[in-house]
């Protein structure tokens, strides 16, 4: 596997992981590469310092405690949004052009949509946001 540092053209920074140099060739000739904030195809390598076998990492992986305030305080965002915002489901794209466009109620709105549908909505200059996932249970090994 390669991992390539990318970047889209919005600036939003992530990593990919590929079978291949010709599988992200491939990949990103087929618009199959989306950036994973605002869902833009217009995808490019960065430069990035090899990985060494055997080298420190510069930051520790998160511990147990800071993870559990990240996925607490993720939990409350999510939990703010369902309690405060209308949910409009699988409509999520066409009413946030609506009230983008001033044609329905300006709200707070949160629902689902397609990485097609996201990336033409962050091309036609309409805000979202991606929501936090719903906190996984922790499951009883007894």
């Amino acid at each position: 596997m390669i991992r390539y540092a990318l970047a889209c053209d919005h600036a939003h920074e992530f990593e990919g992981w590929f079978g291949s140099s010709d599988d992200y060739e491939a990949q990103t000739a087929a618009d199959q590469i989306g950036c994973p904030t605002c869902g833009s195809t217009a995808v490019t390598k960065q430069i990035m310092a090899p990985m060494v076998a055997g080298t420190k990492r510069n930051s520790p992986d998160m511990t147990p405690a800071a993870r559990e305030v990240m996925m607490q305080a993720m939990a409350q965002v999510r939990q703010h949004v369902e309690d405060n915002f209308d949910y409009v489901g699988e409509d999520f794209a066409a009413e946030a052009r609506a009230i983008h466009a001033g044609a329905s109620e300006q709200r707070g709105i949160y629902g689902e949509a397609s990485p097609a549908e996201v990336r033409e909505l962050a091309q036609e200059g309409v805000n979202i946001a991606p929501l936090p996932p719903a906190p996984v249970k922790k499951a009883s090994l007894n």
